[in-house]
């Protein structure tokens, strides 16, 4: 199980990095504007601190913290700032998952969720939503991205595999 985790977090983290390495294209502007559609994430800025703020939320989980705020976009009004506080949320990611034991991975955790509404899951189903949820709003970010004029290319992890010749 721990392989499969650490496998699948160094895909996230590629995958990541493809976004925001892409977002280095876009203007300021861009990179705050509103894509008038309705959702939860109207920005470019916004998605990305949502899915930034969505890891540092797990993590804090998995070590019996259950945090009562997401991150707030306003905080990040540059793609430098998202990618300095998202390189130390990766950081610790994988502080975690370096140090973590299979017997911890198999375990149920209990957590709250910013509203306060209990929970309890094996600790590695949460961390293998951590994963898909992140892959969801990086395939939004890429779509504006790409309407932009400024796709990220290919991000499936076959596609990752071949690039870095990782396996499980």
């Amino acid at each position: 199980m721990k392989e499969y985790i650490r496998f699948i977090y160094a895909y996230n983290k590629w995958a990541n990095q493809r976004i925001l390495d892409t977002c280095q294209q876009l203007t300021q502007q861009q990179f705050l504007a509103g894509q008038g559609h309705s959702g939860v994430n109207p920005s470019i800025r916004d998605t990305l601190v949502h899915t930034m703020g969505a890891q540092e939320i797990w993590l804090a989980r998995w070590g019996g913290v259950s945090p009562t705020r997401s991150l707030d976009p306003q905080d990040f009004g540059t793609l430098a700032l998202v990618r300095q506080y998202w390189n130390e949320v990766e950081q610790h990611t994988q502080g975690f998952i370096d140090a973590v034991q299979e017997d911890v991975l198999v375990d149920v955790m209990r957590y709250q969720t910013t509203s306060g509404k209990p929970y309890a899951y094996p600790r590695w189903q949460t961390m293998v939503h951590q994963v898909n949820h992140a892959t969801q709003h990086r395939a939004e970010v890429a779509l504006m991205l790409t309407t932009a004029g400024h796709s990220p290319g290919d991000m499936d992890l076959l596609v990752y595999m071949r690039e870095t010749s990782a396996q499980i």
